[in-house]
């Protein structure tokens, strides 16, 4: 299902419109992440919402979930509480080294400081797809 296609005999638009997020921001995002998959061979995913205590273990915990773990990059932000994580597998962390994710994190955090969501995640994928290279 498309973020614009309706769920299937309700009537109602899926529950991630309720989100921080319009259908054109998500759309957007989709297309960085579409473009980083691509470009790279890795797998990334963004999760946007609340983080339990201790953040950086919940942030682990969702990334060991994924379809591949070890060839993905997970971007965990949580704007309520102001947190954000970067986890790689072990196949993505040898193309992205966690220096190159403190450097992305940075840029993403100084985006989200302005106010602009949308645009820190992208330019955040867009740094770490770069870096990552082709496969």
């Amino acid at each position: 299902m498309t973020v614009g296609e309706m769920q299937t005999g309700t009537g109602n638009p899926p529950d991630v419109l309720d989100g921080p997020f319009t259908t054109r921001q998500l759309l957007r995002i989709d297309e960085a992440l579409r473009l980083a998959d691509q470009g790279t061979g890795l797998v990334f995913s963004v999760y946007v919402g609340g983080l339990d205590e201790p953040i950086r273990e919940h942030a682990e915990r969702l990334h060991r979930q994924l379809a591949e773990p070890d060839r993905s990059v997970l971007i965990a932000v949580s704007p309520n509480q102001r947190q954000l994580e970067v986890v790689t597998g072990r196949h993505a962390r040898k193309r992205i080294p966690d220096t190159y994710a403190r450097l992305a994190a940075l840029s993403m955090v100084a985006a989200f400081g302005g106010g602009d969501l949308t645009g820190g995640i992208i330019n955040g994928l867009d740094q770490l797809a770069s870096h990552a290279g082709r496969a």
